[in-house]
């Protein structure tokens, strides 16, 4: 690999791969130096760009992994949603409501209990509530605005799919601590690497590459034998990947030298 072209990268996440060049995040790009600002400006694709810059990019049409399309929907439940609706993917039914008037109208559409979602900006588990009555809907709603509701599903686990590049590259079970209703590692969620069923891995790979995401966790759930894809991840954990002996660096390393990314 030493004699390998190396491809430039912004964010911190590839740094230690041998055939990549972390250059860093500058909000102001007059703060580049003159040869970080060239390598920047002749690099063929940028990769891990941040969400600023890969509309930058995107403007002026240069690549960048992951892609412009997968930045557009980071932790955004809301635009999540209406895609999955668009495009027809299989997800628990949810619905948002604007303002007083709409939240007063939540009830109407849901029975107790159900989800309640802080619709952009929260990962890991932070920022969902089971919510089993007009106390926690009141609780709920003097933090959140708009309201993301969704379905209460139960299970005491899901499915974490991660799709890097157009395929499959990892795929696992997280069972729910004792108690509570999320399956997300950062809340104690424990990693299963029993098989994941076919459907649920055709399911992900549909969604990933129906909305032009190339680098995203994919959450799957399953109740009465059907397959719901609850949000996707783009800023996924690698707890997941150690659990299983895959070396993420590595793997990463050998996607862009193969140029599968």
């Amino acid at each position: 690999m030493t004699n390998q072209k190396k491809v430039i990268a912004l964010e911190a996440r590839l740094r230690g791969c041998r055939n990549v060049i972390t250059i860093g995040v500058r909000t102001n790009f007059s703060d580049y130096s003159p040869q970080d600002a060239d390598l920047i400006r002749s690099a063929e694709k940028i990769y891990y760009p941040t969400t600023f810059y890969a509309d930058l990019f995107d403007a002026m049409g240069k690549s960048t992994f992951p892609s412009y399309h997968t930045y557009k929907f980071v932790q955004d439940k809301i635009k999540q949603t209406a895609l999955f609706d668009l495009l027809k993917i299989s997800h628990p039914r949810t619905r948002v409501f604007y303002g007083k008037r709409q939240k007063r109208t939540i009830t109407e559409y849901f029975k107790f209990p159900f989800i309640g979602k802080v619709p952009r900006g929260s990962a890991m588990g932070r920022g969902v509530y089971l919510i089993k009555n007009e106390d926690d809907l009141s609780a709920y709603l003097n933090i959140v605005t708009p309201a993301y509701i969704q379905e209460y599903i139960p299970s005491d686990r899901d499915i974490r799919i991660v799709v890097i590049g157009n395929k499959i590259v990892h795929s696992y079970w997280r069972i729910a601590p004792p108690g509570d209703f999320r399956s997300n590692i950062a809340v104690g969620a424990t990693v299963c690497l029993d098989p994941v069923p076919e459907e649920a891995l055709d399911l992900a790979l549909h969604t990933a590459q129906s909305c032009r995401w190339d680098d995203v966790g994919i959450d799957i759930c399953m109740y009465n034998d059907k397959y719901y894809v609850l949000e996707a991840n783009m800023k996924y954990g690698k707890e997941g990947f150690r659990k299983a002996g895959i070396d993420y660096i590595k793997l990463m390393e050998d996607m862009i030298e193969n140029e599968e990314l």
